[in-house]
């Protein structure tokens, strides 16, 4: 089987630590030219400041981080970070909002390569989320992570995940539904808890067993659907 590298992923912390590490180090404003200086484009100072969120959010998580602290490390105005997110809730859905974006065209761009082999694709999706799981800065995937910080079922960042999650199973039961198995829905259900499993179990597997562990669970699942268990 080929090894399926991704770009880059809302559950790999190389996605949100690093961009905004980058981010939080760009000057709040353009360089200063004959004539006075120059304001820096409302679209690059909304990026700063959802970059560092981004950052700040999936490292130390969301109730922790204040307005304040993203102000500072993004070096903008208060007035501009309200301008571009009026509340702070509206700073965490787009950072979920962002990061399903990007979860979705990493999921994609593996799925492309394998399109007439549905097991396949189940493979290489459990070998770049066990290469996920095995990085020491790994925290886990940020719309569990903050689903898990609001108890009340209608908060909007609460939705954005709940939105995410049913279109993994949908995703999935699909996958599971080419493979030609006698109970799809069954085994869509099975496959969503071992990718999510995975997300919130990374502590529980060493860096060299991660992706083993996976492939060996996938495994169980197939042959069990295949034969109708």
């Amino acid at each position: 089987m080929p090894n399926t590298i991704a770009p880059r992923s809302p559950r790999d912390p190389s996605s949100s630590a690093g961009r905004g590490d980058a981010a939080s180090k760009r000057p709040a404003k353009a360089p200063a030219q004959a004539g006075g200086s120059v304001t820096e484009p409302a679209l690059d100072v909304r990026n700063r400041i959802l970059d560092t969120a981004s950052r700040l959010f999936y490292q130390r998580g969301v109730r922790a981080v204040g307005v304040d602290l993203v102000v500072q490390e993004a070096a903008v105005a208060k007035t501009s970070l309200y301008r571009h997110f009026p509340t702070k809730d509206d700073l965490i859905v787009a950072f979920l909002e962002r990061e399903d974006l990007e979860f979705w065209a990493l999921w994609d761009s593996v799925a492309e390569q394998h399109r007439e082999d549905p097991a396949g694709e189940l493979a290489a999706h459990m070998c770049w989320i066990g290469e996920r799981l095995a990085r020491a800065n790994y925290r886990g995937c940020p719309q569990i992570n903050v689903a898990a910080e609001f108890a009340e079922q209608d908060h909007p960042a609460r939705q954005v995940s709940q939105r995410h999650m049913q279109a993994l199973r949908s995703r999935l039961h699909h996958i599971a539904k080419r493979l030609n198995v006698p109970h799809p829905d069954e085994l869509g259900a099975q496959l969503a808890l071992l990718v999510n499993g995975a997300f919130v179990s990374s502590s529980l597997l060493s860096p060299e067993e991660a992706t083993g562990v996976l492939l060996g669970a996938l495994k169980a699942l197939l042959a069990g659907a295949r034969a109708g268990a």
